[in-house]
């Protein structure tokens, strides 16, 4: 089946990112797929990627909320002949579903965020288009969390949970992790404590910084921060003014998250808002435990077998990762648990399939609900 997914935009920090998860996945599932982006396409490396993949990536050069959105989505879907319409946060939801529903397609949402109510008045107007179009245009639309079908209830039309699937990193192999390991400057006997959230407003950093500096001296660990973001010179700016700090923390601002989970023995994840982070899915995929918050749906990926949950609380942060430092038995169990909670729920086959699924029984509905007339 043809399945054009519209997006915002193809900016590699968003969540429309996961599509290349799918792309690689999809032929398998039965799918061929179509990205059609509002704007900000051209040279995209995620655009870049699906190219190579062989998915075609329309760009419609439209400026955020341009009506004229709508009428060249149309056109777009037409010439690649969609069979149904998936359409991925904001506007886009706006422009896929109303070109989905002038073609009597079906039309699919997913929601990637938890959105709050927006102060300004013209967010407002556009938090109310949004949610009118899911209402007017979408037939199926698909929570990442229950946490969020819960919150968008009576907002969205016939909701179903689906976590967003990752490809299947593997564990990587010794030599690799030793190396960067290395290059990092970890001793060896001391505890990998990797943070790869972006480095902006709402993350947690901060707070990891704090957590540091609350663990006991008799703790030999080092933290890694993985990325980077807007946040990143003040970070290191506070790192560098704090000996105690300068000592334990380490930047490492490559995008390559992977490699650095790989490395890890631990992944600390203290964030304030996260609807369902991918970044703790690569966790679970590489077999690395997990200190998180109770944010957003991180509970329905991080569980007791997989991690620890903590709260929002310097103090209590460290002395999760002082504990776990000196139990490496408990370590290894809770990393092998991870593996197998990713297989089980979030790799990348099993959410093209059972997206298979939801496409064709939507397509079955609509061939028979046609044959009626």
């Amino acid at each position: 089946m043809r399945v054009a997914h519209v997006v915002a935009s193809l900016h590699p920090d968003e969540p429309e990112n996961g599509l290349v998860d799918l792309a690689r996945a999809a032929p398998a599932a039965g799918m061929e797929m179509v990205v059609v982006a509002i704007s900000t396409a051209t040279r995209s490396p995620v655009a870049a990627e699906l190219h190579r993949l062989g998915v075609a990536v329309e760009d419609l050069g439209s400026a955020p909320w341009d009506p004229r959105a709508v009428t060249r989505a149309i056109e777009v879907l037409r010439r690649h002949r969609a069979e149904v319409v998936h359409t991925h946060i904001g506007n886009a939801d706006v422009v896929g579903g109303a070109a989905g529903a002038r073609l009597r397609l079906p039309v699919v949402s997913t929601l990637h965020r938890i959105e709050s109510q927006p102060a300004a008045v013209g967010d407002r107007a556009k938090r109310a288009a949004k949610i009118l179009a899911r209402r007017r245009f979408v037939t199926r639309t698909i929570a990442i969390s229950q946490l969020q079908r819960d919150w968008y209830a009576g907002a969205a039309a016939d909701l179903v949970v689906l976590p967003n699937g990752v490809t299947d990193p593997g564990l990587g192999d010794a030599g690799e992790r030793e190396r960067l390991r290395d290059r990092l400057g970890v001793a060896p006997g001391t505890l990998l404590v990797a943070s790869v959230a972006p480095m902006r407003r709402g993350k947690g950093q901060d707070l990891l910084l704090d957590a540091v500096s609350a663990l006991p001296d008799s703790a030999a660990v080092t933290v890694v921060l993985g990325g980077d973001g807007p946040l990143r010179p003040w970070l290191e700016s506070r790192v560098d003014r704090d000996d105690e700090l300068a000592a334990r923390v380490v930047f490492h601002p490559s995008p390559d998250r992977l490699t650095l989970l790989r490395a890890a023995d631990l992944m600390v994840h203290t964030t304030r808002n996260d609807a369902m982070p991918r970044a703790l899915v690569e966790g679970l995929a590489t077999g690395v435990p997990a200190v998180a918050s109770t944010t957003g749906g991180i509970p329905e990926i991080v569980t007791r077998d997989t991690g620890v949950l903590v709260p929002l609380e310097a103090g209590r942060i460290a002395t999760v990762v002082a504990e776990l430092a000196a139990d490496p038995d408990r370590r290894e169990r809770l990393s092998a648990a991870a593996r197998r909670r990713f297989l089980d729920r979030f790799e990348a086959g099993r959410w093209a399939r059972e997206l298979a699924s939801i496409y064709a029984g939507l397509l079955d509905a609509r061939s028979g609900a046609l044959s009626r007339r």
